[in-house]
């Protein structure tokens, strides 16, 4: 059952769980929040036996659980004696940060809806001091741009910007429209079209034959050497901006045979470099 990366987060209210929980999102956790306590065995024993779907999860457990929290340790304790290996992120900030955090938003304590934000906050530090104790990972984002822990959460997890960036890649066609999500988009309708050789023209991209004449010619061989140079300079700079997910456009006429061909090519390069891929054709059957 180790074989699912398995991490609850919790701690303050108002210290940044849900940025966390963003975070790992970003990351491809799949992200639960606020679960009862008393269900976590029997979700972890679902995501073990998926078979490989659901891999990472993260939950967000804390004190908004009410009397259902008191029931974490015994979950816990489950997990242990089934072998279930999970991590435990607590996250904290000053009481004067918590309480600015508070006023800005113009929340109320869970713990005390219409009393004193500080003596709420005072109370989850008692309560939480135990589970404090147990946890592996301790961030305090008095200090902290939502970046910042973003930054943080990768290092501990020992995944690097590289396994942070999603990429995906997705053939179109013009006249369907340009992906209204995109972050780069590159037109190749000036690449030789296969649509006007008859024997190509009802297959598409993804078959070895349209694929072979698309890639035949010195000016689509130019062209990827050209994109895969710009890609190798690119990729680096998003990393660098923690950016969490790229989609890059390719786009033909109709969206079924030289954009289907660079789109499947240019995955291939990118799953190369270390980058997590998802290849997509959007108007493949259109």
């Amino acid at each position: 059952m180790d074989q699912v990366r398995f991490v609850i987060i919790t701690g303050l209210s108002g210290a940044g769980k849900s940025e966390a929980m963003h975070s790992f999102e970003d990351m491809g956790y799949f992200c639960v929040d606020n679960l009862p306590p008393a269900l976590i065995p029997k979700f972890a024993e679902l995501c073990a036996k998926s078979g490989g779907q659901v891999s990472q999860v993260a939950l967000v457990i804390d004190i908004r659980g009410g009397q259902f929290f008191e029931h974490l340790f015994d979950a816990l304790a489950e997990l242990e004696a089934v072998g279930f290996q999970y991590k435990i992120l607590f996250l904290e900030a000053s009481d004067e940060v918590l309480v600015r955090r508070f006023k800005a938003t113009r929340r109320r304590h869970p713990l005390v809806p219409e009393g004193s934000i500080l003596d709420g906050i005072r109370e989850e530090r008692r309560r939480l001091q135990e589970l404090k104790g147990r946890a592996h990972h301790i961030i305090d984002t008095s200090h902290m741009t939502p970046r910042e822990l973003k930054d943080k959460i990768s290092h501990l997890l020992g995944q690097g910007h590289a396994d942070g960036v999603a990429v995906t890649v997705m053939s179109f066609g013009f006249k369907h429209g340009v992906p209204i999500d995109a972050d780069l988009v590159f037109d190749v309708r000036f690449l030789p079209n296969p649509y006007w050789v008859e024997d190509l023209a009802p297959a598409d991209g993804t078959d070895p034959a349209v694929e072979e004449y698309v890639f035949k010619w010195p000016v689509t061989q130019r062209f990827m050497e050209k994109l895969y140079d710009l890609l190798d300079f690119l990729m680096p700079q998003y990393t660098a901006e923690t950016k969490s997910h790229l989609l890059i456009g390719i786009g033909c006429t109709g969206g079924r045979h030289r954009s289907v061909a660079v789109a499947r090519r240019l995955g291939e390069f990118l799953r190369s470099r270390g980058y997590r891929v998802a290849v997509q054709h959007r108007d493949l059957c259109s």
